[in-house]
């Protein structure tokens, strides 16, 4: 069904989305920079990403 699709790509991006954003960070990358990049607020890349991926930069 079209509908499970939607569910695996959803993980799947998901997945991806916190790779980048591990590699982002690992390479110095602000909240900021990462937050412009996926369009959202540098409160909430933050938020989302950053009690695995470090506080601070």
């Amino acid at each position: 069904m079209g509908l499970a699709a939607v569910a695996s790509l959803r993980a799947l991006l998901g997945s991806l989305e916190e790779l980048q954003v591990a590699s982002a960070r690992h390479k110095g990358w602000s909240w900021q920079e990462i937050a412009d990049v996926l369009g959202v607020s540098r409160q909430a890349a933050h938020k989302k990403y950053g009690r695995r991926f470090g506080k601070g930069r």
